[in-house]
């Protein structure tokens, strides 16, 4: 009798297998047969690693966590000056990102589909880990105060999660040193100082306008918020109707199912973003002026717009393959204006690290802009677009190059 001996490292395998068609289908799109058969298994072989796919993807996303961990931790203990371990903290996770792309696309996405008890267990994990990038941060300067610290550690952090974003890929070693420079210009942002601005003065009764809001709108900004914090697929049309204040059945008197709801919202946030680029670039005065007021306009749009632009971003997998297709569309042709100016204003940067550069800037804003922390500070809009702006100028060989507004 032969005795067929399965490999030591299958649940690694199969962990490989989740995390490569998480990354590209999406999480509701993948069976646990589909991971199986990935992986060269039956469907039944994974069970004897792991209870079902949610606990496949709480693995995946622990155990990348686990290794962020070391590769900061080993980098923070090489001899030498704080600043010094941070370029080698910014060369290590430079690395990692590019080598585990798949992984922090999920880390960035599809940790909502976790239980709330591995939910816990990463967001405690992350916020150990930006501490500890906080306090050698706080070495190296020591004129930041430790909520300064935490935001640039925050957005440094976003620098390498934007490669999840897209599917540019420079030679290698010339990707991974560019994310590390772009990540050195977050550390380096000289945060602006002065007090904070005065709050508005409340309106009088004459001033405030009350155009009542339609329910069709009622029922989006409830669909896209609850798509936002627990993901399309498990919302259901009697959460979004409970989330508006109406019946589940009376929805569809507006929509004519919940794809329809998803698809306005995509369309929706497609059409802001296009509108106010127009505006930004035909108010400039050369293209250095478009690009910063093209920030500027982001920054805004997203601060506005946030469950909005989450949906849009997060959730174009689950449209209906044509309004997919043209949604993509705007979004690519959205970032080529970026591309286009930054290459305008620096000439010798190729395409590709261009787009690199600009979904960096990008990822940044979307990723601080969903973070409470981080929201609550009194000057948020114009810090965001100030590093925004610092990662465009951070190739250009001039810190001059992109004019700062302020």
């Amino acid at each position: 009798m032969v005795t067929v001996r399965r490999p030591r490292n299958r649940k690694a395998q199969l962990a490989d297998a989740a995390a490569e068609l998480f990354s590209k289908r999406g999480y509701h799109q993948v069976s646990v047969n589909d991971i199986a058969a990935a992986a060269g298994v039956t469907g039944p072989a994974v069970y004897r690693h792991f209870r079902g796919k949610q606990d496949i993807l709480a693995h995946v996303l622990l155990s990348g966590m686990d290794v962020f961990g070391l590769v900061t931790e080993e980098a923070l203990a090489e001899p030498g000056t704080p600043n010094e371990q941070l370029d080698a903290l910014l060369r290590a996770v430079a690395a990692l990102a590019v080598d585990r792309r798949e992984v922090t696309a999920l880390w960035r996405w599809e940790g909502r589909h976790l239980d709330r008890a591995d939910q816990t267990k990463i967001r405690h994990r992350g916020g150990d880990l930006m501490a500890r990038w906080g306090v050698t941060l706080r070495d190296a300067r020591p004129d930041l105060s430790p909520a300064d610290a935490e935001l640039l550690c925050w957005a440094a952090l976003s620098v390498f999660g934007s490669v999840s974003v897209h599917h540019v890929s420079p030679p290698r070693r010339r990707f991974e040193a560019l994310l590390a420079t772009l990540g050195r210009a977050v550390l380096d942002w000289p945060v602006p100082a002065g007090a904070e601005p005065p709050a508005p003065a409340p309106l009088a009764s004459w001033q405030r306008v009350t155009a009542p809001s339609s329910r069709r709108e009622e029922l989006l900004a409830a669909a896209t918020r609850l798509f936002r914090d627990h993901g399309y697929h498990a919302v259901s049309m009697e959460d979004i109707g409970a989330a508006a204040g109406i019946a589940g059945p009376s929805i569809y008197r507006y929509f004519p199912g919940k794809a329809a709801i998803l698809v306005a919202a995509g369309y929706r946030m497609g059409d802001r973003l296009a509108r106010t680029a127009e505006a930004a670039i035909g108010d400039a005065a050369d293209p250095a002026d478009a690009l910063a007021r093209l920030a500027a306009s982001y920054v805004d749009t997203v601060l506005r717009s946030d469950n909005l632009m989450a949906t849009f971003a997060g959730e174009l997998g689950n449209l209906p393959d044509r309004d997919r297709k043209e949604l993509v569309r705007v979004q690519r042709d959205y970032v080529a204006q970026w591309v286009r100016l930054v290459r305008t204003v620096a000439p010798g940067l190729s395409e590709p690290d261009a787009r690199v550069t600009v979904h960096a800037a990008l990822t940044i804003v979307n990723d601080l802009a969903r973070t409470p922390r981080v929201l609550a500070r009194p000057r948020i809009a114009a810090e965001l677009t100030s590093l925004a702006e610092t990662v465009l100028s951070a190739r250009s060989g001039s810190e001059a190059t992109i004019r700062h507004r302020k």
